[in-house]
C-alpha cells in the first residue's frame, strides 16, 4: 500500500490559489443562459423551417459546451484543491480549461470561414425577418453573458512588496477570460449579422450576410491565438522572461555571500503565484533558510526550495610527508 503523507498537517498546504468563487457562479449562469437561448433558436428553426435559425442554435450550442467546460474545470479545482497528489495544487485545471475552450473556438472559426465561403460560392435565400429577431435575441443574451463574465482585475491592487509588471494576462483569471472571449465572440458575430441582414433586407445585398462570417471568424481568431498563447505559457511554465526572475536575480546578486547561481527554475501555481527552485554553489557554511530569507521579500513566492552545494575553499597545497 502507497503512503501519501498529509502535509497540510504539517504546516505545508499545495493549495497556492484561492479559487474564484464569482466567477464559477456567474459563468454557471452565463452557461444556463446560452444554453436556453440554444433550445429556443434549434426549436424555432424546426418550427419555421429555417436553416438560418438551427445553423445559428447549433453555433451557440458550441459556446454553451465551451461555456460548461469552464464551469468544470473550476469545480475540478476546488473539488481536488487539496489532494496531495497534485504536487503544485489544481490551478492549472482552469488553465486547461481555457486552452480547451480555445480549441473549440478555433473549430468555430474554421467551421464559420467554410460555411461564409460556400455561401458566397452558391447563395441561399434568407429569412431577413425571423434572422433579424435570433440576432437581435441573440446579442442580448451575450451582452447579459459578457456582463457576468467581465473580469474586475483593475479593481485589485497590487499588495505585495515589490511592484511587477508582468505580462497582462498574468493577473486575469484565463479560464474566466476564455468563457469572456466565447460570449464576446457570439455577440460581435451577432452585431456583424445584424449589420448583414439590415443591408440584405433593405438594399438586397445577400453577399453582406457571407461576407460579414469571414470578417467574424477573423475576429474570433484573433482572440484564439492570443487564448492559446496566454494558456499554453503557463502549461509549459515558459515564464523564465517574466520580470520576476530578473528580479530574483538581482537579489541574489546583492547578497554579501560569495556564491555562484547555477539553476533557478520559475513557474506559475497561481494567478499572481509562483514556486521557485535554485541551487548555489558557495564556499561559505550558510544553510538555504539564509537565502530563503532574502528571497521572501518577493511575496509573489509561494513556494521556495534552495540547494546549496558547499565547495572548498583554495588554500597552499602541502607535499606529502610534510609537516
Amino acid at each position: 500500500m502507497s503512503f501519501i503523507p498529509d502535509l497540510e498537517k504539517n504546516g505545508h498546504s499545495h493549495t497556492f490559489d484561492e479559487g474564484n468563487p464569482l466567477a464559477e457562479r456567474n459563468t454557471r449562469w452565463a452557461t444556463l443562459l446560452t444554453a436556453t437561448m440554444m433550445v429556443i433558436e434549434i426549436i424555432g428553426g424546426w418550427v419555421t423551417n429555417s436553416m438560418a435559425l438551427l445553423a445559428d442554435g447549433w453555433h451557440m450550442s458550441s459556446h454553451a459546451l465551451a461555456l460548461g467546460l469552464s464551469v468544470l474545470a473550476y469545480q475540478a479545482a476546488r473539488t481536488y484543491a487539496r489532494d496531495p497528489r497534485f504536487s503544485f495544487g489544481t490551478w492549472k485545471i482552469e488553465i486547461l480549461g481555457g486552452y480547451t475552450s480555445a480549441v473549440i473556438l478555433a473549430g468555430i472559426a474554421i467551421l464559420m470561414l467554410v460555411q461564409s465561403l460556400e455561401r458566397l460560392i452558391a447563395p441561399t435565400a434568407i429569412q431577413y425577418d425571423q434572422a433579424m429577431v435570433l440576432a437581435i435575441s441573440g446579442l442580448l443574451v451575450n451582452l447579459v453573458c459578457a456582463w457576468l463574465l467581465r473580469d474586475d482585475h483593475h479593481d485589485h491592487h497590487d499588495h505585495h512588496g515589490h511592484q511587477h509588471h508582468d505580462h497582462p494576462d498574468h493577473h486575469h483569471d484565463m479560464n474566466l477570460r476564455s468563457a469572456y472571449v466565447h460570449v464576446l465572440s457570439d455577440a460581435a458575430t451577432s452585431v456583424l449579422a445584424i449589420m448583414a441582414l439590415l443591408g440584405g433586407k433593405l438594399w438586397g445585398a445577400d453577399w453582406l450576410d457571407p461576407a460579414m462570417g469571414i470578417v467574424g471568424a477573423a475576429l474570433i481568431a484573433v482572440w484564439v491565438v492570443q487564448l492559446l498563447r496566454n494558456t499554453g505559457r503557463v502549461l509549459l511554465d515558459a515564464e523564465m522572461d517574466a520580470p520576476l526572475v530578473t528580479e530574483l536575480r538581482a537579489t541574489l546578486a546583492a547578497s554579501p555571500i560569495e556564491h555562484t547561481l547555477t539553476d533557478l527554475h520559475v513557474w506559475r501555481v497561481g494567478k499572481e503565484t509562483y514556486a521557485c527552485i535554485l541551487a548555489l554553489t558557495t564556499a561559505d557554511h550558510v544553510e538555504p533558510d539564509v537565502f530563503k530569507e532574502m528571497l521572501r521579500n518577493h511575496q509573489q513566492l509561494a513556494h521556495i526550495t534552495v540547494e546549496i552545494n558547499h565547495e572548498q575553499p583554495i588554500g597552499p597545497r602541502h607535499p606529502l610527508g610534510s609537516q
